[in-house]
């Protein structure tokens, strides 16, 4: 009784594992494979980090335009004077209070320095605006990556299905072999050829099935999954936009590309710098106020032992002439950084025409390689079943039939991969546009 329950049981896991196993298992389209990319891929958190520091660059840069305030305090040892006449011919010891101390306060507000406060805090604000858009680029590579395990994955699944179908087939075939040896009609050799056939499916079978557990596991840690999830996508075959000429696609990247914005800003940014070297041509203008206390009091004779206090205010204008000749060389250095970023960005746009034709043509070729591989499927499914019929009729031998079964594999193998390749070239194309 004993052994009848524990062979039910066998069954039942066998046939139902999910009744058995809480592995989760998720149905995905690409479109939610990036969305969870987005929001939980570290490296993207990492990337979100370089905002908030230039954010806080910008509070920093702000900061110049509060007083700078200075206390200073100090102790020390006051020894005797020693007071000598012009012609150092008599010397007399005059007694000092040993005991000294000295306390101040002193604030200083900028004034004018030709606008270089708030276009250091502008160009805070630009340095910004780039951190942003490597975040937005390092989105587009991180989702292009994670889409592309995503179409391994189905790629893997649709292969494993194949796979199993030939196996199927080839099992079938097998029988009838088996009964034509009984018969007499075929010879030992004909089973052993017909296991191995099925042995290298099983082969092909199983390194399918570990390659999708490492790409499973990979897409889990990436999108912040378990790791125990199994997904399955459910992303349709069709075709996407493919009607939608090239010129749709330049625009969309002139507008939309992260690289050319990047571009963009770097000019601006290089502007920005020109006007803060200018800067230094411009007088400083500041205000001060202070007070002091001070002990003793050396300024009379005798010295008093007290505190003399006092305070100050007023405004200072300073120049440095030097600026004249070197301002003229850092400008010019300026501007020869501003035609590096102005090349920069006719590099990124012929960078991004490149990129978005190769990107296009080749999404174009996928589509028409799977019409030609789906033939070719087609083809090699006819020759698989008129060669089998000759084959069960004695008119082909075995060694027909595994070809014209490896011809059909291989076809339904190469178009399984074209249909995920279409996908893929197309992903690749709205990724190439700044887009994905």
């Amino acid at each position: 009784m004993v052994k009848n329950i524990k062979t039910a049981l066998s069954v039942l896991i066998g046939v139902f594992p999910a009744l058995f196993f809480s592995q989760e298992i998720k149905q995905m389209t690409a479109n939610d494979v990036a969305e969870l990319a987005v929001e939980n891929h570290q490296q993207l958190k990492v990337s979100a980090q370089n905002i908030d520091i230039a954010k806080q660059n910008i509070n920093v840069a702000k900061l110049q335009k509060l007083p700078v305030i200075t206390a200073s305090m100090s102790q020390f040892y006051l020894g005797d004077m020693v007071a000598i006449d012009k012609d150092f011919s008599n010397s007399t010891n005059i007694s000092m209070p040993h005991y000294g101390s000295s306390y101040g306060v002193q604030a200083t507000q900028l004034i004018f320095k030709g606008g270089l406060v708030n276009k250091s805090i502008e160009l805070a604000g630009l340095r910004e605006q780039l951190s942003k858009l490597d975040l937005e680029k390092n989105k587009q590579d991180v989702k292009f990556l994670v889409i592309s395990n995503y179409l391994d994955v189905y790629k893997m699944i649709n292969q494993q299905e194949v796979f199993q179908n030939n196996k199927r087939l080839a099992q079938e075939r097998l029988k009838n072999i088996q009964k034509f040896y009984e018969q007499g009609m075929v010879t030992r050799n004909e089973i052993i050829r017909g296991e191995l056939a099925i042995k290298n499916l099983d082969q092909g079978i199983l390194t399918l099935k570990n390659n999708r557990k490492i790409l499973n596991y990979n897409l889990n840690i990436a999108l912040g999954l378990n790791s125990e999830t199994e997904i399955i996508p459910i992303e349709s075959l069709e075709n996407k936009e493919s009607g939608i000429g090239i010129d749709y696609y330049f625009d969309l990247a002139y507008q939309s590309s992260p690289s050319i914005k990047s571009a963009k800003t770097n000019i601006d940014v290089a502007d920005k710098n020109i006007e803060i070297i200018k800067t230094d041509k411009m007088p400083t203008l500041a205000g001060f106020g202070g007070y002091t206390l001070q002990r003793p009091i050396t300024t009379r004779n005798p010295v008093l032992d007290m505190y003399a206090g006092g305070w100050q205010t007023g405004i200072s204008l300073s120049y440095n002439i030097d600026n004249l000749f070197k301002t003229k060389e850092r400008v010019k250095l300026g501007e020869i950084q501003k035609n590096q970023a102005t090349e920069t960005l006719t590099l990124a746009q012929q960078n991004i025409n490149m990129g978005v034709n190769a990107a296009y043509v080749k999404y174009q070729e996928s589509i028409q390689q799977a019409e030609i591989l789906n033939d070719a499927k087609r083809l090699a499914e006819e020759n698989y079943k008129i060669t089998e019929a000759k084959y069960l009729n004695q008119l082909a031998v075995q060694a027909e039939m595994i070809d014209a079964q490896n011809q059909k594999l291989q076809s339904e193998l190469d178009y399984a991969n074209a249909e995920i390749n279409v996908l893929y070239q197309y992903y690749n194309l709205l990724k190439s546009t700044g887009t994905l």
